[in-house]
């Protein structure tokens, strides 16, 4: 029986703390869907498609390197639901903090009675990328700041090229 996990997130840039948890989960699991969550309610910076691009090309060498198996989806409702529709029995969550893991205990538990079968996972976030959130990214990117710390240099690239339009300086 393989083991499917589902890691949802706006990925709204992938950070290296994104990857991270992504290399981290391969390890838990046979084959791992990626959600991309494109709620209305939020205005991204980058378009749904823009993120499945950047995900692709971040998670190549992941793959390559844990031989698990990585698809990216998209999703507008639930997380719980597109889990079951991914046909996970895993959701998986990236902790960085005492206040990440308040608020996902109570995501965890409100998950676990919509859908008894599907199970959380915490994967901790390594000390080198737990500061590391994709908001405070793009306000470093729209102010014009050095986001090569955060990001890898091909997402570095495309935050910098949509932070000049979204700007207008360019």
């Amino acid at each position: 029986m393989k083991r499917v996990g589902f890691y949802p997130g706006s990925f709204d840039p992938v950070t290296l703390g994104h990857t991270d948890v992504i290399a981290r989960a391969c390890r838990l699991v046979d084959r791992l869907v990626i959600g991309i969550g494109t709620h209305d309610a939020k205005q991204p910076m980058f378009t749904a498609d823009e993120r499945i691009a950047m995900l692709q090309a971040e998670v190549k060498a992941i793959t390559a390197r844990t031989g698990t198996s990585i698809d990216i989806v998209t999703f507008a409702g639930l997380a719980v639901d597109a889990a079951r529709g991914a046909g996970a029995g895993v959701i998986v969550r990236g902790l960085r903090d005492a206040s990440d893991f308040d608020y996902e205990m109570q995501m965890a538990g409100m998950n676990a009675a919509m859908a008894p079968g599907v199970e959380t996972v915490f994967v901790a976030a390594a000390p080198g990328v737990r500061h590391i959130a994709a908001s405070l990214v793009r306000q470093i990117a729209l102010m014009g700041g050095d986001v090569a710390p955060f990001v890898s240099a091909a997402v570095g690239q495309r935050l910098k090229s949509k932070a000049r339009r979204w700007t207008g300086s360019e």
